[in-house]
C-alpha cells in the first residue's frame, strides 16, 4: 500500500503576497553548504543604484553630493569636439 502524506494546500492571497514581497526583498545564497537569506542590493530599473547614478547624474549633482571621483570620469569621457568647417576634409591640410 503506498504511503499517504499530507496533501499540499493552496496559499491564501495574503500568504502569496507575503511570499512575493519576501522574494523581492531577499535572495538565497549558500554559505558553508547552508542556505542563507540576505537582502538584495537596491536597484533602479534593474540597475544597481551606484551604476544608475554614474550613468545619469550631471556634474552639478555629483558636486553637491560630494561624489568627486565620479565627476572626474564624467569630465574625461565627454570632451566636446570642435565641428569641422564646410571645406575642411581629412585630406586637406590648412597650412
Amino acid at each position: 500500500m503506498p504511503k499517504q502524506g499530507k496533501q499540499k494546500r493552496k496559499l491564501s492571497a495574503r500568504e502569496r503576497a507575503a511570499k512575493k514581497k519576501r522574494n523581492r526583498e531577499f535572495m538565497t545564497i549558500f554559505i558553508n553548504g547552508r542556505q542563507k537569506r540576505v537582502r538584495r542590493e537596491p536597484t533602479i530599473d534593474g540597475i544597481p543604484v551606484e551604476e544608475f547614478i554614474r550613468r545619469n547624474a550631471d556634474p552639478i549633482w555629483l558636486h553637491q553630493h560630494e561624489m568627486w571621483e565620479d565627476m572626474e570620469e564624467q569630465t574625461n569621457e565627454s570632451q566636446p569636439t570642435l565641428p569641422r568647417g564646410p571645406r575642411e576634409t581629412e585630406d586637406d591640410v590648412p597650412f
